[in-house]
């Protein structure tokens, strides 16, 4: 469903230890939806998808990613479940890195947001920094 102002784009995200990878994705669907919303994960989500807590709170990771000047509107992301936060903003289409195209997770978020009509537009990983990588660095360990 296309609103009125135009199509919406969604990008969810963890957005720990803000770098180059999550700035890129922000700016490149920004140039493909009228109005931007990024959904910034509970650390309670985060440690159930990824068995650990961000290094950055979620209060922090809000102001971060809302003082982005491509972002239209950040929202605290709720769920794993992205079609949870479809029915809570209607969204067109939703934003990923490629490193998720072809696998399951990838395959499962298509599939289900597909039957409600949204889009998953991915654009390329930024391989040689990640939060992952970065984490490792800080503390020594994945």
């Amino acid at each position: 469903m296309t609103a009125p102002d135009g199509v919406v784009g969604y990008v969810p995200g963890a957005f720990d230890m803000f770098h180059i990878g999550h700035l890129n994705i922000l700016r490149r669907a920004r140039t493909q939806c009228d109005r931007l919303i990024a959904g910034v994960v509970t650390d309670e989500v985060l440690v159930r998808a990824k068995g650990r807590p961000p290094i950055v709170p979620h209060a922090e990771r809000l102001a971060v990613v809302g003082g982005m000047g491509c972002v239209d509107e950040v929202v605290t992301d709720v769920s794993s479940d992205k079609v949870v936060m479809w029915r809570r903003l209607g969204f067109d289409v939703l934003f990923k890195g490629d490193d998720w195209k072809g696998t399951e997770k990838g395959d499962r978020l298509e599939r289900d947001l597909g039957a409600v009509g949204v889009r998953v537009l991915y654009f390329p990983y930024t391989v040689h920094t990640s939060s992952s990588a970065l984490r490792q660095l800080i503390t020594g360990r994945s």
